[in-house]
């Protein structure tokens, strides 16, 4: 919002009449502080980082383009949920991603165990440049509705629920004999589904190392999904941001806001803690 907006704002809705300074000086604040949380040192380790976008309307030379706002969320060793960064991506890619996994990096990141994402272009090779031991897990709930994209409406269901048994295989083996079954019933159809199944095969199966209670937590992005949702909620009712830094303001505060209920251990947590510690032995510290 300008300074004249907020003014107006203020004046409409409680009745009070606020300095342009005075506005100018409490926006200038958040700024300052939007920098300093950007660039603070992170812990050495994050056992799992989720990567997702929310689109906002920004209004940019004249013209209002829907850029994506990419946000970092990591799992400390508590199991608290702690947003890393956001950044927004002129031209999504791997240089991009590579510049977003540096950052972390020089910010205090040494490791990270599982790298949760949606298929961002170019991602999987970035992460793994910067942090090589890293598992890069395809989000799964991502693929499904990637895959249902191609599928009319009257045979979703049945196409979701036979996809369902491929993720909710017992084993990494079982799931790709579903996969095969799958192909058999549908590549007459819809042969692109299969074929991304494929093509992405060796990151969407890392799940299946780990206890079926814990792999939720593990390919589902849900936990960075319900923060774009909320943020979306934040944004919804304006039409555009005048520019970036009033919308890294406004984000920056929901973000704040957010944090504030996230007190508890994500689901499971000490179940996956243990898991961890047998898969990436000598990379948990000892205390």
């Amino acid at each position: 919002m300008t300074t004249r907006e907020i003014q107006g704002h203020l004046e409409e809705i409680y009745g009070v009449e606020v300095s342009p300074a005075l506005i100018s000086s409490v926006t200038d604040a958040v700024a300052d502080e939007v920098k300093i949380w950007q660039n603070r040192p992170l812990d050495a380790l994050y056992p799992i980082v989720y990567m997702d976008a929310v689109r906002v309307k920004v209004r940019d030379n004249g013209h209002v383009s829907n850029k994506a706002v990419y946000l970092a969320l990591g799992v400390t060793l508590d199991g608290i949920k702690e947003v890393l960064g956001m950044w927004v991506a002129e031209n999504e890619g791997a240089k991009f991603w590579l510049q977003v996994v540096t950052e972390l990096k020089n910010r205090g990141v040494e490791d990270i165990f599982i790298a949760c994402v949606d298929g961002l272009k170019g991602f999987p090779e970035a992460i793994e440049a910067v942090f090589p031991r890293t598992q890069v897990q395809l989000c799964l709930v991502h693929m499904v509705r990637h895959s249902l994209k191609y599928v009319s409406w009257k045979q979703r269901k049945e196409v979701a629920a036979d996809l369902k048994t491929i993720y909710q295989a017992a084993t990494a083996e079982q799931a790709e004999m579903n996969l095969t079954e799958f192909e058999a019933k549908w590549d007459k159809t819809h042969p692109s589904i299969g074929q991304s199944w494929r093509r992405n095969w060796e990151r969407i199966t890392p799940f299946f190392a780990y206890p079926a209670e814990i792999r939720k937590v593990i390919y589902t992005t849900n936990a960075i999904e319900s923060l774009n949702m909320s943020l979306r909620k934040v944004t919804k009712n304006r039409g555009s941001f005048p520019n970036d830094a009033a919308m890294f303001k406004l984000l920056y505060l929901a973000l704040n806001n957010i944090a504030k209920k996230w007190t508890l251990p994500i689901r499971d947590w000490k179940a996956a803690l243990n898991r961890f510690s047998i898969l990436f032995e000598g990379r948990l510290p000892v205390y």
